[in-house]
């Protein structure tokens, strides 16, 4: 019996209310967890006086070359410190003139002061280090003087050359995104991009629907086609048509004109009434009833199935239940920036611990589901430099709003979770890692990685916060199959939306053959052939060299059944 059980009813709703509460200040973030992070760093300095000695050595040094730069203006001198590659906000050249010069690099020193502090304390938990560092990082953000006007050159400058209109825009700008936030309208902007009008385009039909999902099968444009339709389920906490945006980047578009007969699983966006469906749902209504769905539509054929990101989670699942069970009916497995171990699922890991789990489970029990706005803020809070503050400045400082493309405006049109489901999978995956483990079950009995025989295509992405490389490369660690890894440029989403043509696009790749030697990610890093472009073309000729002779397309849908609606369907438009 789970502890909790134990507790009384009454009680335990209490509990949860208040909780619920709670995070209508803390942004889903549990205050006992952040305490008790920073309880075990502190507690652990207070005692570590060699640690203290270092860190009053490393500010002494940082005030002295702050001193030497200060002693010097308005002359531009070497800097003390220069920010990290990815760190943009201080590349204009303004940032360079005396006394902005002093004020980043201040900023920065104080930074790096702190990343010392937090890291590197011995006795200190990994997950509390991380936690604390991370925090401490995102507090120190917030003052970053690039987010102040009067300490921003590039600010300043744009207010003088503009006589201020620039700030009049910020103002109204400002305004917008306020009025929005308290009435929750979107951006004006994403009604450019509406599926079925701008985006969302691939010819198909709904060839089937149950609860949870619709079946889209699209349209062929090829006169004959690969014998192996190609089954894509996307995660559930996204819209399908990130992988079916505009016709030129549209991963659904390039597989059919290569003579692919696709198929797709469009999630229905749960509400409160479906606070009880949990994962054995999304995986029997999902990737198990579509399977069943495309057999009786070409009956006899392999299927090739592609899963993107929890979606691809799942489908491993749906796996190795099949080869478990000797259902043969998979000829191939793609995972897209998908993991299957959770053992370090990246900054992510900062929200999974026991009384965090908890604490957004109590969120979710009152009122029935994970919003996708809340689930949209932890990914915000992952980087608020680049996400929040940047923006702020660019949007409200410098009045110049970004306009939003198809990618960003997928990005908004956010779902929702079941209470249930989300707490199993958060529980089950991350928590416990019972996927890798073996301990995951399905009908009562495990669903083993290892059990999987088909050939497997699997892809990272370089800058992913979500589902890192190397924690998706230790897919080689549980499978036992031929695996073909890719790892592209870009980060969760846009690597995976990385169509040929796309400037400034690279891959690298390398194949393990089944039962092949384990090659660990450093190395393979280090050898695996690099390749510019798109690694769309190399996954399309893997599926072909995976596939049979062309043959005449397939029909639409189920002879006994025609088509529901054309694509993109009904519930990819519930909002």
């Amino acid at each position: 019996m789970d502890h909790r059980e134990a507790i009384s009813a009454p009680s335990l709703d209490l509990d949860r209310s208040t909780h619920a509460a709670l995070n209508q200040f803390t942004k889903g973030i549990s205050p006992a967890s952040l305490t008790l992070s920073y309880l075990d760093w502190w507690l652990h300095l207070v005692s570590a006086p060699g640690k203290q000695l270092e860190l009053a050595d490393k500010a002494r040094r940082k005030l002295t070359c702050m001193a030497r730069t200060a002693s010097r203006p308005p002359v531009p001198s070497q800097p003390c410190i220069t920010p990290l590659p990815q760190d943009q906000r201080f590349n204009d050249p303004a940032w360079q003139q005396w006394p902005y010069n002093l004020f980043y690099q201040n900023f920065l020193l104080t930074q790096q002061w702190w990343h010392n502090a937090t890291t590197e304390v011995h006795g200190v938990t990994q997950h509390h280090e991380d936690v604390v560092t991370f925090n401490t990082r995102q507090w120190l953000d917030m003052f970053s003087p690039s987010n102040f006007f009067w300490t921003n050159p590039e600010a300043l400058l744009a207010t003088q050359h503009e006589s201020g209109a620039n700030l009049m825009r910020g103002a109204v700008n400002w305004l917008g995104d306020v009025q929005r936030a308290i009435s929750g309208e979107p951006s004006p902007d994403t009604r450019k991009f509406l599926p079925g009008q701008q985006v969302a385009l691939t010819p198909g039909k709904v060839v089937f629907r149950n609860h949870l999902i619709e079946l889209i099968q699209y349209t062929p444009t090829t006169p004959k086609v690969h014998p192996e339709p190609v089954l894509i389920v996307p995660s559930w906490i996204m819209k399908y048509y990130i992988l079916d945006l505009s016709p030129h980047n549209s991963m659904v578009r390039y597989l059919v004109e290569q003579g692919h007969t696709v198929f797709i699983v469009s999630w229905r966006n749960p509400d409160a009434n479906d606070r009880d469906v949990g994962m054995d749902d999304y995986l029997k209504l999902g990737p198990l009833a579509a399977l069943d769905v495309i057999s009786q539509i070409v009956p006899g054929r392999k299927i090739h199935a592609a899963g993107y990101c929890l979606g691809g989670t799942l489908l491993s699942i749906a796996a190795a239940t099949l080869a478990r069970e000797g259902d043969d009916r998979l000829v191939s497995l793609t995972l897209l920036a998908a993991e299957t171990d959770f053992e370090e699922p990246g900054e992510l890991g900062l929200f999974i611990d026991a009384s965090q789990v908890a604490y957004l489970e109590d969120l979710m029990w009152e009122q029935g589901y994970l919003d996708g706005k809340q689930m949209g803020n932890s990914f915000t809070f992952l980087n608020t430099r680049d996400l929040l503050w940047s923006r702020m400045v660019r949007d409200y400082l410098l009045g110049t709003r970004q306009p939003l493309n198809d990618l960003m405006s997928w990005n908004a049109d956010v779902t929702r979770m079941p209470y249930r489901m989300h707490a199993e999978y958060l529980k089950s995956l991350y928590l416990n890692n019972e996927l890798s483990h073996g301990a995951y079950r399905v009908d009562g009995r495990p669903a083993v990685l290892s059990d999987i025989e088909v050939p497997m295509f699997v892809i990272g992405t370089v800058k992913d916060h979500v589902s890192p490389w190397r924690s998706v490369y230790k897919i080689h660690l549980l499978a036992d199959a031929e695996i073909t890894f890719a790892l592209t440029s870009g980060g969760h989403n846009a690597g995976i939306v990385s169509e040929p043509g796309h400037a400034g696009r690279s891959y690298q790749i390398q194949a393990r053959l089944k039962d092949g030697k384990y090659v660990d990610p450093d190395t393979w890093l280090a050898t695996a052939a690099r390749h510019e472009g798109s690694w769309w073309l190399a996954w399309q000729a893997w599926l072909a060299s995976h596939s049979g002779k062309p043959v005449a397309p397939p029909s639409m849908g189920l002879k006994e059944q025609p088509p529901l609606c054309d694509a993109p369907g009904e519930y990819v438009l519930v909002r």
